[in-house]
């Protein structure tokens, strides 16, 4: 195993680990009030998963930082929140120029990595952020977010989480044209977090590959947050990227039945097992008489190597969830850790080319296809003027004055015109 962590090290030296999704920005708010002259993140941060020298020792080599803001957050309250989320990603790439660089494009985490630098690309964490606003969404992207997860664990006026109540039944109206003004933009369509039924919407409306962007195989673990065989094999055909997650609850069937019994255990009592608090609580004693399980590395593997053998070496990568999650796998502890599970993998059998495909290369193909797509759109369409009332509703059944404008919204752009001008005359 010596020889193939040394093998693994090389090879992220020489080609950039794009890792999926990274909480840290809301540990940092958490801990420290986004203030980042109280931690130095070019030193050793105690009780976090990331800093600078860990991710140089686990060579990351760009990062989609998440600019998170929790579900409970809705209307302005949502959108203002994100926006200081991603003030605070790039007080963060300001504050550290020799270690992090903002990147917007495939090309530009290329041209990091070839620096030396860390590519720093962002990822809005749920569909909330954008209050039900195209505008917002638009205003995200030219702040430098490049992909938006749909849901996150609460359900959004247009779209079904995979841990909340169906509502809608998958994307609504206005959700699958959320998905076509995101193709527009070049902005990747995020399904983790989503219920099957919008992930497969979502993969029947888009016209670019899709990712999920921190979410396991639910065939080797049975989480709702897990993407089922029949929704990798769609994944395949449309050519997108599954980023494997390391959260032990996703990973090891043994932690999500101990997670099962602790929230049944909690309902016994009458308590909601969403308050994080109560949780905490009940836990310190539930754990006296069922101790906690461990995850191991090899699980995550067993994860990447069931996602390969279901939609393909293509459609495989990496995305840790680090300081988004309390528990993690024995041998994954925090971001330096990455090549011993590059390790794990060519012990197994996997080859060089495979790992990097695995660790980078598919999720920059993704990012560079949507990049194509949204040239080809944005040519043909202009910015759409769909919109949905009570933005501001989350959870439980969709509000019924509802109401989206249709696709025919959509405007075309001179060229577009142009071009639909010349169909109609027959060139």
């Amino acid at each position: 195993m010596t020889d193939r962590l040394a093998t693994a090290r090389d090879l992220l030296r020489h080609h950039p680990l794009v890792d999926g999704h990274n909480d840290l920005a809301w540990e940092i708010r958490g801990r420290f009030d986004s203030d980042l002259g109280r931690v130095d993140l070019a030193a050793p941060v105690t009780g976090t998963h990331t800093d600078l020298p860990r991710l140089r020792r686990g060579g990351v080599g760009a990062q989609f930082w998440s600019v998170y803001v929790p579900g409970s957050l809705q209307g302005d309250a949502a959108v203002a929140t994100t926006l200081e989320q991603v003030d605070l990603v790039h007080r963060m790439i300001q504050r550290h120029p020799d270690d992090l660089e903002l990147a917007l494009s495939a090309d530009d985490v290329e041209a990091a990595f070839s620096r030396g630098r860390i590519a720093s690309l962002l990822g809005a964490e749920g569909g909330h952020s954008i209050a039900g606003s195209l505008g917002v969404l638009r205003m995200l992207h030219r702040l430098g977010v490049r992909y938006l997860t749909l849901t996150h664990n609460v359900n959004v006026p247009w779209a079904d989480s995979a841990t909340d109540a169906p509502a809608v039944g998958g994307l609504s109206a206005f959700g699958r044209e959320v998905v076509r003004e995101m193709n527009r933009l070049g902005m990747l369509v995020d399904l983790s977090h989503g219920a099957d039924s919008t992930a497969r919407d979502a993969l029947r409306v888009t016209e670019a590959p899709v990712v999920f962007s921190h979410s396991g195989a639910r065939a080797v673990c049975d989480h709702p947050r897990n993407v089922p065989d029949d929704v990798l094999r769609e994944l395949a055909a449309n050519g997108g990227v599954c980023m494997v997650t390391f959260a032990s609850d996703f990973v090891s069937p043994r932690c999500r039945a101990w997670t099962l019994g602790l929230r049944a255990e909690m309902e016994r009592r009458g308590l909601d097992p969403r308050d994080a608090g109560m949780r905490a609580a009940v836990a310190g004693e539930y754990v006296v008489d069922h101790p906690r399980p461990r995850a191991a590395l090899a699980q995550v593997a067993d994860h990447v190597e069931h996602v390969r053998r279901v939609a393909g070496i293509d459609s495989v990568g990496l995305g840790g969830d680090f300081d988004g999650v309390q528990d993690l796998p024995d041998g994954l502890e925090d971001v330096a850790c990455y090549p011993a599970l590059i390790a794990e993998l060519l012990d197994r059998g996997w080859s060089q080319d495979e790992c990097v495909r695995l660790v980078g290369g598919n999720v920059l193909r993704v990012l560079r296809a949507a990049e194509a797509v949204a040239r080809s759109s944005s040519a043909r369409w202009g910015p759409s003027t769909a919109r949905i009332e009570d933005p501001g509703h989350a959870g439980g059944a969709p509000p019924s004055d509802a109401r989206v404008t249709q696709p025919s919204a959509r405007l075309p752009t001179a060229a577009g015109r142009h071009a639909e001008d010349a169909t109609r005359r027959g060139g």
